[in-house]
Order: structure tokens, then sequence, then C-alpha cells
């Protein structure tokens, strides 16, 4: 059985379209985005493969080495929007060596497929969505006209959703402008034995809820809730991180039901959850998430520097290269268990990426090593990609503030030299002290905005021109001051 390929946009997407994507949100770093484009169409391109190379085709795994604030965690966050497949990105910082106390890696495993199992039940519910609507319409129907039930069956008291009282007829029906006639709604309803009467009536009503004139009225529906908790149990087993759940557990606890007072905007979208859930084959659900896990699954390993052991150094390096340990047989390729059943890991791509700064890529343990044939360096930032930075991406720093600060009817005028000297700025304090990359902008964006910040409320309607002269008024003493410049910015 071929693997199902997500509908999403970024499933069929070519490089040179995932790059052209990439370059609407990250400045530069070209290597590491085309390194990224090929590995996601190498994905589905195995999958058109014959069955009988598909499996010997193995993902090329990449590792994106460069200091810190150039782009590389912008990278992955912006892949998982547009892959279209399972895409996880785990700390490496968070794992510890297995008997520790802490999460065993294989969790990242099971957090892959829960992603999996969420993507493929929301394309699922799609499909069934016109008819779980139409279930949920014809449950609301029962709720707010409960003496008037289709095919004019007797109410049991004891039914889930049945309200005490047959008031909300008479109520709705004596609201003005609606097209309930008060003898349908006195008689019609309660106490009419015509079948057409019956039928009219929910007809009508069925058109005030599509109009949305109920929407603020309130009806009183029943919610299942859990049992019992979620919980994770940690131990030194292979039991480590299970998710049990014992609200799913009918036959032995039974789901309580909770009763709760709601709009009937709120009660349709309650109920139709509820018809979504009862229509999804949740087997089915668990078998294609698995399918798509080992087929296009994707793991981002961030900060996979800190877990290289530097040089011989012993003690708390022991466990960073015990972690290491863990990873390997996680990116080689074995079999994980998960609640939605095994999971083959030797096809899931793995991205990882760390600054560097304390060791190299050649600590960490060379059967790691050789499982990331791919290395990509990113570039640190000049001060014409700090300019690039505040102006041209969709999510620009300028837009940002700008927009922020429009809502409170101030509107600010960046002039072309100024965004030259916050760039300059920038590139001097990253040259002077630590070098945290594009982050140093929020800071000194910030800085510069403070004030206006503060006092936008009461200069409303104001435009407010950012010059050089304001750059250098707000932050040149900061900026010049190396004690303050190490503190503040």
């Amino acid at each position: 059985m071929s693997v199902p390929i997500s509908t999403a946009k970024g499933a069929d997407m070519t490089p040179r379209e995932v790059v052209a994507e990439l370059d609407k949100y990250i400045i530069g770093q070209e290597k590491a985005k085309k390194a990224v484009a090929i590995a996601l169409r190498n994905r589905s391109r195995r999958l058109k493969l014959p069955e009988e190379l598909r499996d010997e085709v193995a993902p090329k795994n990449i590792i994106m080495i460069g200091p810190t604030g150039v782009g590389k965690t912008e990278i992955a966050r912006r892949l998982s929007k547009l892959c279209g497949a399972p895409f996880l990105k785990v700390e490496a910082t968070k794992y510890t060596e297995v008997g520790y106390v802490g999460r065993d890696v294989e969790s990242m495993v099971r957090d892959l497929v829960s992603v999996a199992v969420s993507m493929v039940k929301a394309e699922l519910s799609e499909e069934v969505r016109v008819e779980a609507e139409r279930r949920a319409e014809e449950a609301l129907l029962d709720l707010l006209l409960p003496g008037v039930r289709k095919g004019a069956r007797k109410p049991e008291t004891d039914e889930p959703n049945q309200p005490i009282e047959l008031e909300p007829v008479e109520a709705l029906a004596a609201e003005p402008g609606t097209d309930v006639t008060g003898a349908e709604s006195a008689s019609g309803g309660a106490q009419s034995a015509s079948g057409g009467a019956v039928r009219s009536t929910r007809d009508k009503m069925r058109e005030m809820i599509s109009r949305g004139a109920l929407d603020e009225k309130l009806v009183e529906v029943s919610v299942t809730k859990s049992a019992m908790p979620v919980m994770e149990i940690f131990s030194g087993t292979s039991m480590e991180d299970m998710e049990l759940n014992f609200g799913n557990l009918g036959s032995i606890f039974g789901g309580k039901k909770k009763r709760k007072k709601v709009t009937v905007k709120q009660a349709r979208e309650i109920l139709l959850a509820e018809e979504m859930d009862k229509l999804v084959d949740m087997e089915r659900v668990s078998d294609l998430a698995r399918q798509r896990v080992e087929g296009m699954g994707i793991i981002f390993i961030d900060e996979i520097d800190k877990i290289a052991s530097r040089g011989d150094k012993v003690g708390i390096d022991v466990s960073r290269e015990g972690v290491q340990r863990d990873i390997l047989p996680i990116v080689e390729g074995s079999k994980v268990a998960t609640k939605h059943g095994i999971v083959d890991t030797r096809h899931i791509l793995f991205i990882a990426a760390g600054a560097f700064h304390m060791s190299k890529p050649s600590d960490l343990i060379p059967e790691l090593q050789g499982r990331f044939p791919l290395r990509v360096e990113l570039s640190a930032l000049s001060k014409e990609d700090f300019v690039k930075i505040l102006t041209q991406p969709k999510n620009a720093l300028i837009t940002q503030y700008t927009e922020l600060l429009r809502t409170e009817g101030v509107t600010l005028d960046f002039t072309p030299p100024a965004i030259d000297r916050l760039a300059e700025l920038a590139t001097e304090v990253n040259s002077r002290s630590e070098n945290i990359g594009a982050r140093r902008l929020h800071t000194i964006m910030e800085l510069l905005l403070e004030e206006v910040s503060f006092h936008a409320p009461e200069i409303s309607g104001q435009t407010i021109t950012i010059t050089p002269g304001y750059v250098d008024e707000k932050l040149k003493n900061i900026v010049q001051d190396q004690d303050l410049t190490r503190y503040i910015l």
C-alpha cells in the first residue's frame, strides 16, 4: 500500500518554490535553503519509486552549522508550515540518557506520531464535515424543540441532551421577527398530531438557525468528560514516557457526562465536533498516521551542539555522550512502540542545527556524524543583511512595530538613512560583544521606540518620523558606553 501524501500546499512544491517561500521570511542563507528544499523534494520522489527500490533509498540527514540568530530555527519554523508532512521540532537539551530522570529520545518519535494523527484526523474530518453538520443540526433541533422531535417519538427523560422543560419552543416563538406563528408554537409543536405540522416547525426553526437568528439563545447540552486525566509515566524501562489515557477505557471507567448551558452558536460547534468524532474511524487515522510518519516524517533537532562532548572532559559530558548514543539508533533506523502502533524510523528525515560556539561537529560521536552526511554552514549577518531583515520579509520588524502603533492611531515613518543607522549599530554591538545575530535588532528596536510605545495613547493621530538623529539620540550613549552595552543591548 502506498503512503498517503498530504494534500497540504507544500507536498508537491518544487525546490525552487520552497526556496522562494522561505525567501519571504528569511534573509540570505541560500545554501541552507537549497539543502532543505532538495531534502523535502526527495521525500516525494522516493514515494514514486517501485516498492522494492523505495525501501533502499535512505534520507540524507542534514546538520546546519552557524552562529545564533542567523535563521536556523526560523528555517525549521517556516518549513513546518510548508512541508505538508508530519514535522516536529525538538530541543536536544531536553533529553537525557536512559537511567536519568527526564525524557528518553524515543519520545520524539511518539510526539511526531501524535502530530501525524492530528493532521490525518483533521483531513478525514473535512471529508465527513457535510454529514456531521447535518447530524449536528438535527441534534440541535432536538435540543431546541424537545416536544417536536423528528418522527414524533416520545422524548425520554434520561436522554443525555434532553432539556428538563419545554420552555425553549415558546420562548423562541415569542421572539419578534421570527417566522414561527403563535398557533404553530403553542399547538403545532406540543399538541398537534399532524406530521406536517411537526415538519413545518422543524423546518422553520432550521431556517432560523441557518441565518443565525438564534445564535445568542441559551440551550443545555451534555459534553463528554474524560473520567481520568492523561498521565505520563517516567521510568527507566521501556514503558518510559508511555501515555496512558484512562478516560478512553470506557468499558472499565465509563465516560462522564457534564451538563452545561451554552449559546446555540457554541452548542452547534460542540455537537459538530462530537459528530465528527463519531464519523471518523480512529483505527484508519492511526494506520494512515503511522504510514505518513514512516514515509514522510521530519524531525528537526535544535541545539545539537549542546550535547556534543568537548575533548577529554568528564562529568556532565558523560551524560551528553549518552544522549548521542541513544539518538543514534533512532537516526539509524529502529522500531519504536507508540500507542498508535510500531513505527519504523528508517525513512524519517532528521535535520539538526547548532551554533557550535563551544564545540565543533567533530566532537559528536563518529557514528552520529556519519548519519548526518550533509553539512551546511550558515554565514554571520552583515550590515546589508540587517537592512534587509528590517524591511524586506513579510514579517519585517519595522512592519511589525508600525502596525502595532497604528492600532493606537500613531504613524511611524522610518527614513532609509535611519534604517541604515539601525543596521550599523546592530553590527557594531554584535562585533564588540556576543554575536547574537538578528536577535540584536529586537533589543535595539525596543529601546528605540520605548518612549513612543509608552506615550502612544496620548499622542494618537501624530506621525513620528524616525531619522538618523532620532536613532542617535535614543541609542548613541548606550552604544558608546561599553558597560551599558554589555547589560542593556
